[in-house]
Parts: C-alpha cells; sequence; structure tokens
C-alpha cells in the first residue's frame, strides 16, 4: 500500500507539470505583417515541498480502526515567471532583445559585428589591390 505522503506528491507534481510547459518559457509566435516572428522568452524557477506525519492515537485505538496510526500532511510549490526578452527572427537573421537594462551594451556589440566584420574585410581587399603588382597584357 502506498503512503499518504505519496499521493501529496504526486498532486502536487502533476498540478506543478500543467502550470510549467514549454510554451511558458518560449510564449507563442507572433507574426508581424512584414514576416518578423517575435517569440517571447522567460525564465521560469519552482520550488515544490511535501512533509508530514503519522500520530499516535493513544489507547483507544487508531482513527481507521487498523493497526496505522493517523497521517496528517501537507504539500505545496510555488512557480516564478519572469521575462528576460524577445527572440527576433527575419529571415535567416536572429536576434535576442532584452528586457535588461543591462544587456544593451552587449546587444549593440553583438549588432555591430557584422558591420565591423564587412569594414575589415573591404580593408584588406584594398590593401591588397593597391600592393598587388599591375597587370601586364600578353
Amino acid at each position: 500500500m502506498d503512503h499518504p505522503i505519496q499521493g501529496l506528491m504526486k498532486t502536487a507534481m502533476e498540478n506543478i507539470r500543467e502550470m510549467v510547459d514549454v510554451n511558458t518559457i518560449i510564449g507563442d509566435p507572433v507574426e508581424t505583417p512584414d514576416g518578423t516572428v517575435i517569440l517571447p522568452v522567460s525564465r521560469v524557477g519552482f520550488g515544490f515541498a511535501a512533509g508530514g506525519s503519522e500520530f499516535n492515537a493513544g489507547e483507544r485505538g487508531t482513527a481507521n480502526g487498523g493497526g496505522e496510526h493517523p497521517f496528517g500532511g501537507g504539500s505545496g510549490g510555488g512557480v516564478s515567471i519572469n521575462p528576460i526578452g524577445f527572440l527576433i527572427v527575419n529571415g535567416n537573421n536572429v536576434r535576442l532583445l532584452s528586457t535588461d537594462n543591462q544587456n544593451q551594451l552587449y546587444d549593440r556589440i553583438i549588432d555591430m559585428a557584422p558591420v565591423v566584420v564587412d569594414k575589415i574585410q573591404a580593408m584588406l581587399r584594398s590593401n591588397q589591390e593597391k600592393s598587388a603588382p599591375p597587370s601586364r597584357p600578353m
């Protein structure tokens, strides 16, 4: 026979499982008229506790008339959901727009990286063209 605390734990875990699913972390996509897809992203944390005790019924026997002691217990849980940003997908371009203002510097650096790489490549090409000897017609 299962112990009563197992029933408490099972019920609490099933309720938490119903509350927290993949749609809680990555929200439902929203498509804009230009085809950009926006996905909300959240940080989810949860906690769970259960406990109980069997009580001695005294000399009169147990409450249920059997050889077992009466049981008293409880369980509880909590869920914390914090939005952290939005994934913005436009074609092959994917970007994370953070709701945390502290990450704006990193976001700008990541956004500027392709432009910086293009400028460096252009400088290298122009240096190679300047240093290459002129071609002679044959």
